[in-house]
């Protein structure tokens, strides 16, 4: 596979990722196995996707056990990185905790679940209203001198103007960057950017791309809807995500099918074997070399397909077809 760089330091992953939350966090409570997400991972690694993305929130605690699992024996084949930043307080109620001391607390946790005596990239995974946000940062650049982290990342906030939310997307995290590059290089930005989700391309990708930033492709394949796999009024399982999401109402996915069916027809001209989620990575990928789509799966046979995803093409025509496709709606437009 391709290899693609993330940051100043030039650290080199798989131009593809893998997202390990599907595998036992906000997906299909009853599909979550855990010798199936190991051999997902594993086919991953094999493809080539080496970048392997956790949380220490998604269980909680019980992804990162599971990476710390499969990596055990693989640690050299493997970027890891997880995130700290966010607590779950009981059900599923998320709080933020950028304390210092926590952090620093967080990192050794992680470290210990992943099995691992340094984390290729930490990320603060959301900032605490409470503690500037140079506070955070600076304990977690501590730990990059302290040689547990190698790089340090920022997962993006907000999204399109809703009705619940004004102003340009992801300016709240482009001044939060601004302010922490002051303080230690920041190596990654992950941020959901697909084809029906295009809002970091006005600011914040041309942000990491003039400062040599990697971008993390997060939600790349639109929480499996652009797979084409899922179907309007299917219904998900009462803690699944999607069941709350204001795209995935029945009436919204209906709504949102043309946008797979340009994905199809795109995939059709490449070959029987190509399929609607890897014309999306394809996609992605083409968004500039900084650029690393992050699919999430727990079955390694759609991590291979991710992962071939790697070797596709886009012609002229291709681009131009999915430039024309519209962007998701939701329940809440």
């Amino acid at each position: 596979m391709e290899r693609r760089t993330i940051g100043a330091a030039a650290l080199e992953v798989g131009a593809i990722g893998l997202g390990c939350m599907p595998m036992s966090w906000g997906y299909t409570t009853s599909q979550q196995r855990g010798d199936r997400s190991l051999r997902a991972v594993h086919a991953a690694l094999d493809a080539g996707s080496t970048l392997i993305d956790t949380a220490d929130m998604y269980g909680p605690f019980k992804n990162e056990l599971l990476v710390g699992r499969a990596l055990k024996e693989r640690r050299a084949d493997a970027f890891v990185a997880t995130k700290c930043g966010l607590l779950v307080a009981g059900d599923a109620h998320v709080v933020a905790n950028g304390r210092p001391g926590y952090v620093k607390r967080a990192c050794d946790a992680s470290l210990r679940r992943l099995q691992t005596d340094v984390i290729d990239l930490y990320q603060l995974h959301r900032a605490d209203p409470e503690v500037p946000v140079e506070e955070t940062w600076g304990a977690m650049a501590e730990l990059v001198t302290a040689g547990k982290v190698r790089a340090l990342g920022v997962c993006a906030t907000g999204g399109p103007p809703t009705a619940r939310r004004s102003g340009a997307p992801h300016e709240v995290t482009i001044r939060q960057l601004e302010r922490v590059q002051q303080v230690f290089p920041v190596s990654a930005v992950q941020a959901e950017l697909s084809v029906w989700a295009r809002e970091a391309l006005d600011a914040l990708l041309p942000w990491c791309a003039a400062r040599g930033v990697g971008f993390l492709a997060a939600m790349p394949l639109g929480n499996g809807f652009l797979t084409g796999t899922l179907t309007p009024g299917q219904g998900f399982e009462p803690d699944d995500v999607r069941a709350r999401h204001p795209r995935f109402t029945a009436e919204m996915m209906a709504a949102n099918q043309p946008v797979v069916a340009g994905l199809r027809r795109v995939a059709a001209r490449h070959g029987d074997e190509v399929t609607p989620a890897q014309v999306a990575l394809a996609w992605l990928l083409g968004r500039g070399p900084h650029v690393v789509p992050v699919p999430g799966t727990k079955r390694e046979e759609w991590a291979r397909e991710n992962a071939a995803a790697a070797g596709l093409t886009l012609t002229d025509r291709d681009e131009a077809e999915i430039e024309r496709l519209p962007g998701a709606r939701g329940s809440w437009d």
